[in-house]
């Protein structure tokens, strides 16, 4: 299957599909826009996004874990759903904002009790996520990350969805200003992309569109208002986006609050929190 490229753009006040060509993007009606000058929406539009929780060897190794018999997930609400070149908000009284560098399963055909050989066949193709985490909020919600993984932004795709990708033996790197933070391979995957939309599909059907997100390598750390985060994956491309501050605080009136706990810290600056509850020595202040 040859390689085929699908963005959704924001064209003369239209979501737009469009298919790229070069350094071009075309629409079916012919209009074209240069890439550099196109504003990027979610490729997809997805019903529902998944995520495994750990995956990648070297997340392993660092963490000082080890893997469950099989993958574990979480759910991020469609509302997380951002672009390529967004901002994404770190809102006012937060300070402890992740990035995750992943590839995201794009669902082509509906899916539901399929096998790990099938699975290829209902995937329509791969695109670039940022699994942002809001660790201010760790210490609620009873492990189900809803309030971590789910705030509004934290889910940036694309810029497209490629269409004829080998997942195999792919690079994946995160930068933070330009400097590399994140430097894997998919080969590190303890679960490979057939198997985990296998595994999902066997109690949850899976509808063309939905995103499922396939863990992320060593390195998880804190971004910071002005900081641009760039996510490169061999053969998809880079997702890039800005880390903006508000506009307004988390309310005090209703809710969990943001804590800086020890729990908090650790998972933040590289801790191992999310699959032990063992304690240990915070790293160096930097």
């Amino acid at each position: 299957m040859s390689i085929r490229e699908t963005r959704r753009i924001l064209l003369d006040g239209n979501a737009v599909d469009v298919v790229r060509d070069g350094e071009s993007l075309v629409a079916g009606d012919g209009r074209v826009v240069s890439i550099a000058d196109a504003i990027h929406l979610p490729p997809v539009t997805p019903q529902k996004i998944i995520c495994v929780h750990l995956n990648y060897i070297s997340r392993v190794k660092e963490l000082q874990v080890s893997l469950p018999p099989a993958p574990t997930y979480f759910h991020k609400p469609v509302t997380a759903l951002n672009a390529y070149d967004a901002a994404v908000i770190r809102p006012e009284g937060c300070k402890w904002l992740n990035y995750e560098g992943e590839i995201a399963i794009v669902i082509g055909r509906t899916a539901r009790n399929i096998s790990p050989a099938e699975a290829g066949d209902y995937i329509r193709g791969y695109t670039v996520a940022n699994d942002y985490g809001l660790h201010d909020f760790r210490d609620t919600d009873a492990g189900s990350m809803l309030r971590v993984k789910g705030a509004d932004t934290l889910c940036p795709v694309g810029p497209g969805v490629i269409e004829g990708w080998d997942f195999r033996g792919k690079r994946i790197q995160t930068r933070v200003n330009g400097e590399v933070k994140q430097d894997g391979s998919t080969d590190e995957m303890e679960w490979d992309m057939h198997y985990l939309v296998a595994d999902i599909a066997r109690t949850i059907t899976l509808h063309p569109g939905d995103l499922l997100l396939s863990g992320t390598p060593a390195i998880s750390r804190t971004v910071y208002p002005g900081d641009v985060v760039e996510v490169e994956v061999e053969g998809l491309g880079t997702l890039r986006n800005h880390i903006v501050s508000g506009p307004t605080a988390i309310r005090s009136d209703v809710g969990a609050q943001p804590t800086e706990s020890e729990e908090v810290l650790s998972t933040a600056q590289g801790g191992d929190w999310e699959f032990r509850g063992i304690r240990k020595p915070l790293p160096p202040a930097h």
